[in-house]
């Protein structure tokens, strides 16, 4: 017998609703805006099936190149064979939301600017580069005040 691929093939968990989720979707949804250069992640929501991307670009990251009244174009890059293709999709609003992937970096170049600015001031060169977290520095521990203790399971009890 065949097996079924229809286009929401395998997508039962990937477009259902979280627990305590489901419903209307909420206003501020649709209140977001959108702008040319914007990165978004693409999550489709199973309350809206107008305008739902195809489950290949479900949980994917793309730059917003279009923006039409309920919906925007986000191009992506799709993986086919050993190559990455660059895919232009039409989205509704509703299955997109605005990526924190550069929340981290953004903070950090303010950070930079402040540090920079502050070391101008003060005549100082200031190291901008990110540090690797250094190995733990070597301790003895000593068991004059702190005895070592043998730890052993409960025993089961039944309580009836």
């Amino acid at each position: 017998m065949g097996k079924s691929g229809g286009l929401r093939a395998g997508t039962r968990y990937a477009f259902s609703r979280g627990f305590k989720k489901t419903g209307m979707i909420s206003l501020s949804t649709y209140l977001q805006q959108y702008k040319v250069g914007d990165i978004v992640d693409i999550r489709a929501n199973g309350a809206q099936q107008k305008g739902m991307p195809y489950k290949v670009y479900h949980g994917k990251t793309g730059i917003v190149y279009n923006v039409t009244k309920s919906s925007v174009g986000v191009i992506v890059h799709k993986k086919v064979g050993n190559r990455y293709i660059e895919k232009r999709v039409n989205i509704r609003i509703e299955h997109i939301h605005h990526s924190k992937c550069r929340e981290e970096f953004v903070r950090r170049v303010k950070e930079n600017a402040a540090k920079r600015k502050a070391a101008k001031e003060n005549g100082e060169h200031v190291h901008l580069k990110r540090q690797i977290p250094l190995p733990r520095e070597a301790h003895t521990v000593k068991t004059t005040d702190n005895l070592p203790q043998t730890i052993v399971p409960i025993p089961y009890e039944t309580t009836i």
